[in-house]
C-alpha cells in the first residue's frame, strides 16, 4: 500500500509539473518583444524621449507582457538601413523621413520634403493630423504591400541654414556649398537659389563644417547643437530660414503588427499615440531651448525675409508634385487648401 500511495503522490506532482509548465509555456506565448529605433545616438534627442515614452505604455498597459527593446543609433545611424531592418524583421518599430522612405517606391511621401511646403507648426499639425495623414498612411500601407504600418507623425522641428556667414539675403547663397540634399527637386530648389548641394554624411558633418568641406548646412535647433555644429568654422552663423517643418514617420512592420492579438495591437496603437504627443512636446520645449544655449555658446543668430525663399519654392514643389503622378498633385493641393 505504502508503493500504491507514493506512486499515486509521484503521479499527482508529475502532473502538477505538467500543467505548471504549460501554464508557462502559454506565458511565454503571450508575450511579444518589440525592437524599436532610431538613428539619432544624443540621449537627449526628442526620438529618444518618444521611444521611451512608447515604451513605458507598452509595457505598463500590458502589466509586462510586452517588452520594448529601444536602441538609439545602436542598429545603425542610416534610415536606409533602419528601413531594410524593418522590413526584413531585424526590427519592428522604426523611425524614418520622408526621403528614405521614398526609395521604397512610396514616392508621394517626397512632398513633405519640399521646402516652404508647410507654412508653419500649425499647417504641418493640420495636415499629418487630418484627413491628408490618413490618406498618406494608406497609402504607406497599400504601396509596401503591408510591409510598413503608418504608427504615427513625429516633428524633427523647423529647419534653419547655418554657415560661416549669415544669410542678409537669398543671393548670399550663390556659390556657398550647402549639404543637402543632392538629387530631384529639392536639389534643384537649393541649386536655383544660388547654392551648392553637397553630400556629406551626418556622422561626418562636424568634420566637414570644420574643415571647409562645406561652406553650410541645415537642420533644427536640437539636431545641430547637439552635434555641436554651431561650434564649428562654418556653423556659427545661423539664419532662420524656417524652410522645413520637418516630418518624421514612425513605422511598424505591418506583418507583424497583424501577428498580435486584438487586445496587444489595442496596447501598441495607445503606446503610438503616446510617444507621438511625447516627441512633439519634446520637440517644441528643446526647439527654444537649443536655440539659447547656441546664442550663449558664441552662435548668432538672424531673422531674413523668407518670401522669395517661397516665390521661388512654389514651382518646384508643383514639378515634384507633377512627376510623381495625380495622387500627389491632389495631394499638394489638400496641403495648400489647409494653409490659413
Amino acid at each position: 500500500m505504502k508503493n500504491a500511495a507514493w506512486a499515486i503522490t509521484i503521479f499527482v506532482i508529475l502532473v502538477l509539473s505538467g500543467c505548471s509548465n504549460a501554464a508557462g509555456g502559454k506565458d511565454d506565448e503571450d508575450k511579444i518583444k518589440i525592437i524599436a529605433a532610431h538613428n539619432q545616438t544624443s540621449p537627449e534627442n526628442p526620438y529618444q524621449y518618444g521611444m521611451e515614452e512608447f515604451k513605458r505604455v507598452a509595457e505598463e498597459e500590458s502589466d509586462g507582457r510586452i517588452e520594448v527593446e529601444v536602441h538609439a543609433g545602436t542598429l545603425g545611424t542610416s534610415e536606409s538601413e533602419l528601413v531594410e531592418k524593418l522590413k526584413l524583421g531585424g526590427a519592428d518599430l522604426v523611425l524614418v523621413s520622408p526621403g528614405f522612405m521614398s526609395q521604397t517606391g512610396i514616392r508621394e511621401i517626397d512632398l513633405f520634403a519640399m521646402p516652404y511646403i508647410f507654412e508653419d507648426y500649425e499647417h504641418w499639425e493640420q495636415v499629418v493630423d487630418g484627413e491628408v495623414g490618413e490618406e498618406v498612411a494608406q497609402t504607406i500601407e497599400e504601396k509596401s504591400n503591408g510591409d510598413f504600418k503608418m504608427m504615427g507623425y513625429w516633428s524633427a522641428g523647423v529647419r534653419h541654414y547655418y554657415g560661416g556667414k549669415p544669410l542678409e539675403s537669398i543671393d548670399d547663397l550663390k556659390g556657398m556649398k550647402y549639404r543637402t540634399q543632392t538629387s530631384g527637386a529639392i536639389a534643384e530648389y537649393w541649386e536655383a537659389a544660388g547654392a551648392v548641394p553637397t553630400n556629406v554624411s551626418w556622422g561626418e558633418l562636424y568634420q566637414g563644417l570644420q574643415q571647409g568641406i562645406v561652406d553650410s548646412s541645415e537642420n533644427s535647433y536640437p539636431y545641430f547643437v547637439q552635434q555641436n555644429h554651431h561650434k564649428t568654422k562654418n556653423g556659427k552663423y545661423i539664419t532662420e530660414t524656417a524652410h522645413d517643418y520637418t516630418t518624421r514617420f514612425l513605422l511598424m512592420n505591418g506583418n507583424k503588427f497583424e501577428e498580435y492579438t486584438e487586445e496587444q495591437q489595442q496596447i501598441v496603437l495607445k503606446a503610438a499615440n503616446a510617444a507621438v504627443e511625447e516627441e512633439r512636446k519634446v520637440d517644441m520645449e528643446q526647439e527654444e531651448e537649443y536655440k539659447q544655449l547656441a546664442i550663449e555658446e558664441g552662435a548668432e543668430v538672424n531673422d531674413i525675409d523668407r518670401e522669395p525663399f517661397i516665390e521661388l519654392a512654389e514651382p518646384y514643389q508643383e514639378k515634384m508634385a507633377e512627376e510623381i503622378g495625380p495622387s500627389a498633385v491632389n495631394l499638394l493641393e489638400e496641403i495648400r487648401s489647409l494653409r490659413d
